[in-house]
């Protein structure tokens, strides 16, 4: 090669070099410009953020970031940038597979990065309708539904359910939740019911503590959701998505209040209501949405419609570009699009180039939108924060849930002080559809938009939790349908009530009792004399008036979620029951909307509740045909945990005598030639008695032929009665000690009219 020609060849290497070199500088420095950008800046003040990305924002950024679609119904993933979609939700049974909560991190960091490819990398925010845990997830921890926390009444437990459900939904990437329900139940044939905290607004209001439980949980804090805005509990008919007649003072003074908290406390987003008010759609109403909701109270937040909520305004199938105009005008900022979001997207952009939609409406809508997108610290970590994902689920979580289950359970009927049950000793016999089914004891919204019954989950069934709790003396037998069960029994426990439904399919028009399965296990239980203990699962009180004198314990459990160890903490008296109605129960089903103050006569008033330990009930229950109005309620007492029953001394050890005088209630179930007899012994000494035999005589011929809780033996009409190992000793001023047995007779059942206790006699009550 010539000298000439190698210099062409090193001029022309050197000046490909200084291209190569000037072109990476120049991709250099406009990295930093773009990092430097303001809206990318987190020291700069949220609003001076949000100013400038809007500024930068082309018509397309702002309409994507008001659509949101449903993860399955997206055509390709590569749409959520194509799209700039601002949002991703999973609905009821939306998952991944397999659905597991790494998966779900997989998949919301996949979506995640399509959002920041765009030009202006803005994060997309998933949404889930986490209500009361991560309920899509198997394997998450499952809590009691609202209506069970309304039950507790407990501010600092719903907020810490809050806090445990927001880190399992951080620990899946996603961080937003459509919850908390702040819906006033007023009629329980709504199939809602039990997403309400209760029939009180001011219960319902003091409630939204659990808004501070999503949203100021550190770094795994998520976007609280208050829904449904507003009335949806007060339909006509308890209809879901049905009319809310009420005059504007009366929708205020019951269904706004909760929200005003919520909006007080900072709540992220406000959901639309299906429902209508005095036959006005709530998605198209822009007095309650723009007037009252964002100018009188003040909400900062966006608003977010329903699932394809818009279709509804016009009453036809599908949505229009004048529903869209419509309910973004009246104030929707985000708007749930699950399956059509490319037409959506179409239409939205044309209503505002026509003018039929406001620059600024629009521009409202995406500040609102990405003020929180901002404050949530998804420009900084945009991806999925893997040191929570191990929380799914998790032991502390669990307890949490075990906690607040046994906060719900309330205790409604105790003849006999037959709970709590002892440990020890003896055999209990299980029964019941619900008890062991972990997909009952959830109920709705859990793994799928329905629920639906069986092993759906991981978690501890009610019957499980009655096996770990009773000591290794005694034996539980279970039989789902109450097959099997004889009078060698010394308590029976049927678990009964409904099956998971939810919205829609949840309303019960008609009846609203036990279903023939469960009317069918209950008398077979019955038949056999033993003691009977109900455990109702339901989400809503049932109509059981017909039964319920045939039970001798009645427990309202509610929808407990996956930690059934919480009901068999209360049933065997590791901790006393706390909780008090949330609503009015029901007599029959044709009282119907019933609630407190409304002059019907309940079989058992809002916020009542029974508990151990010889407290009496608060309130009581009004038989009268005039009851007066409820009190509201308060907050119940943290339960402080009871010892479990101890062995007390055998029927041969040398008994006390009651020092200050006994009273023996003797109560008789009469079928005619048979009967089952429930019998308490109060000790009004301030001593205990320590070992206790109660001798009878029956003026009939009466014969005992079964007991529980006692040792029983008969000479002729003579009858004597002992303390069983496990309740031994009666407590002074007050204590009590019960029993039962079933008998036959011919002829006439009366009830004796003398006592005596370690032989001084005893008054009858």
């Amino acid at each position: 090669m010539t000298s000439r020609l190698r210099s062409v060849w090193v001029t022309m290497l050197v000046a490909l070099l200084t291209a190569a070199l000037s072109a990476v500088l120049v991709a250099d420095r406009g990295v930093a410009r773009a990092a430097d950008v303001p809206y990318k800046d987190p020291g700069l003040p949220v609003a001076a953020r949000v100013d400038d990305l809007l500024s930068r924002m082309s018509l397309d950024d702002k309409v994507g970031q008001m659509t949101q679609a449903d993860r399955s119904a997206l055509t390709t993933i590569s749409d959520v940038a194509a799209y700039r979609l601002g949002s991703i939700l999973s609905g009821g049974g939306s998952a991944p597979s397999p659905n597991t909560a790494s998966s779900w991190a997989d998949m919301y960091d996949n979506f995640q990065r399509q959002a920041l490819s765009t030009p202006l990398g803005i994060p997309m925010i998933y949404g889930v309708d986490a209500v009361h845990g991560h309920n899509n997830v198997a394997g998450a921890t499952i809590f009691p539904h609202n209506i069970g926390l309304g039950a507790a009444r407990d501010p600092d437990l719903a907020e810490r359910v809050g806090q445990a459900t927001a880190e399992e939904v951080s620990g899946t990437g996603v961080d937003w939740t459509f919850a908390p329900c702040l819906c006033v139940a007023r009629n329980d044939r709504w199939g809602r019911t039990y997403e309400s905290f209760g029939e009180d607004p001011e219960l319902v209001t003091r409630m939204t503590t659990i808004v501070d439980g999503f949203q100021k949980a550190g770094n795994a804090s998520i976007l609280a959701t208050a829904k449904h805005y507003v009335g949806d509990g007060g339909t006509t008919g308890g209809r879901d998505q049905g009319n809310t007649e009420l005059s504007e003072a009366d929708l205020r003074a019951t269904h706004l209040a909760p929200f005003r908290a919520a909006v007080e406390r900072g709540v992220g987003s406000v959901m639309v209501s299906y429902s209508s008010w005095n036959g006005a759609k709530l998605h198209g109403h822009k007095y309650l949405l723009t007037d009252v909701l964002k100018g009188e109270l003040g909400f900062t937040g966006f608003v977010v419609s329903d699932w394809a909520g818009i279709d509804q305004l016009d009453g036809q199938t599908g949505f229009t570009a004048s529903e869209i105009t419509t309910a973004v005008n009246a104030g929707v900022d985000m708007v749930m699009v699950p399956n059509d979001y490319r037409r959506f997207v179409t239409l939205l952009k044309q209503e505002v180039q026509a003018g039929r939609i406001p620059m600024s409406r629009v521009d409202d809508a995406n500040r609102r939108i990405l003020t929180q997108k901002f404050r949530l610290g998804l420009f900084e970590k945009p991806l999925t924060d893997r040191s929570y994902t191990s929380t799914v689920g998790s032991a502390a979580h669990r307890a949490v849930a075990r906690e607040a289950v046994r906060k719900s359970l309330v205790l409604l009927k105790n003849a006999g002080n037959v709970l709590p049950l002892g440990k020890s000793g003896g055999k209990i016999f299980v029964a019941g559809k619900s008890a062991d089914d972990i997909g009952n004891q959830s109920g709705g919204w859990t793994i799928s938009w329905q629920g639906s019954s069986g092993n759906i989950t991981s978690g501890t069934t009610i019957l499980q939790g009655i096996r770990d709790a009773v000591g290794s003396g005694a034996q539980v037998t279970y039989n789902r349908d109450g097959s099997g069960i004889d009078s060698s029994y010394r308590a029976a426990i049927a678990v009964v009530g409904e099956t998971p439904y939810a919205e829609g399919q949840g309303d019960r028009t008609g009846s609203m009792g036990l279903d023939s399965t469960d009317l069918a296990t209950l008398q077979r239980l019955k038949a056999s004399g033993v003691p009977l203990v109900v455990v109702l699962v339901s989400g809503r009180p049932l109509d059981i008036a017909a039964q319920i004198d045939q039970w001798n314990a009645l427990v309202a459990a509610w929808l407990p979620g996956t930690e059934g160890r919480g009901v068999a903490d209360v049933l065997f008296g590791d901790h006393t029951p706390t909780a008090k109605l949330p609503v009015t129960w029901m007599r029959s089903a044709d009282q119907q909307p019933i609630n407190a103050g409304d002059g019907k006569q309940a079989l058992f008033e809002y916020g009542y509740g029974l508990t151990y330990a010889g407290s009496s009930p608060s309130p009581s229950p009004s038989p009268s045909p005039s009851p007066s109005p409820s009190p509201s309620p308060s907050p119940s007492p943290s339960p402080s945990p009871s010892p479990s029953p101890s062995p007390s001394p055998s029927p041969s050890a040398s008994p006390s005598a009651p020092s200050g005088g006994c009273v023996v209630t003797y109560k008789v179930n009469d079928w005619g030639g048979g009967f089952t007899a429930d019998v308490t012994i109060t000790n009004r000494s301030s001593s205990p008695v320590s070992g206790w035999r109660l001798q009878w005589a029956y003026a009939g011929d009466q014969q005992v032929t079964g007991y529980w809780n006692s040792t029983i033996t008969q000479s002729g009409r003579q009858v004597t009665a002992s303390n069983a190992a496990w309740n031994g000793t009666i407590g002074g001023g007050g204590g009590t000690a019960s029993f039962g047995f079933q008998g036959t007779y011919s002829g006439a059942n009366a009830a004796p009219t003398a006592f005596t206790l370690n032989g001084t006699a005893c008054a009858t009550g």
